[in-house]
C-alpha cells in the first residue's frame, strides 16, 4: 500500500468509491433515504475536488488502484475518510489515518464526525466520543458522533 497526496485527476474516482463505500457499507447503520442524501448518485465534481484542494489530502493505494481517501485541516478536523469496502480490516485506514494526523502539529487535538459504522475503527485508533449528535442534511435526519484524538495536554 501507498500513500500519495491527492491530485484533481483524482475527483471521479473518489467520488465513486464515496458513493459505493457509503452506499455498501453504511447501509449496515442507516437507512436507504439516509444513504441517498450523504451520498447522492451526483455530485457536483468541481465542489468535490475544491474541497480537497483546500484540505491536506492523500489517497492511499494498492498496485495503483484508489482505495482510500481523507482529507484534514490545519485546525485537525478530519473531514472525509473512506477505504474501499474490500480492503476494510487490512490496515489501509490505519495507514491513511496515521498519514492524515502526522500533517497537523503533534499537540493538536484531532476531531472527526464519525458515523456509526466508523465509530469502532476510531475507538480503535484512540479517539473517544465526545458525544452523539443528530445532523440534518436535505431534511433527512442522522446520528454520528463526534470524536476526539487528545493530543495536548489538558490542565485539570
Amino acid at each position: 500500500m501507498k500513500i500519495r497526496n491527492y491530485q484533481p485527476s483524482d475527483t471521479f474516482t473518489t467520488m465513486q468509491l464515496f458513493y459505493d463505500t457509503v452506499h455498501t457499507i453504511n447501509c449496515r447503520d442507516y437507512n436507504q433515504e439516509q444513504l441517498d442524501v450523504w451520498a447522492p448518485k451526483k455530485r457536483d465534481s468541481n465542489q468535490w475536488n475544491i474541497s480537497f484542494l483546500e484540505h491536506y489530502s492523500l489517497i492511499v493505494e494498492e498496485e495503483g488502484q484508489v482505495i482510500g481517501f481523507g482529507d484534514i485541516d490545519d485546525s485537525g478536523y478530519l473531514d472525509r475518510f473512506y477505504i474501499h469496502a474490500s480492503f476494510q480490516g487490512k490496515g489501509a485506514g490505519r495507514l491513511l489515518l496515521e498519514a492524515l494526523e502526522a500533517c497537523v502539529a503533534e499537540d493538536q487535538d484531532i476531531v472527526t464526525h464519525a458515523s456509526i459504522t466508523a465509530k469502532p475503527f476510531f475507538i480503535r485508533m484512540g479517539y473517544v466520543t465526545d458525544h452523539a449528535q443528530i445532523v440534518e442534511k436535505a431534511g433527512v435526519q442522522m446520528k454520528n458522533y463526534v470524536m476526539v484524538k487528545r493530543r495536548q495536554s489538558h490542565e485539570r
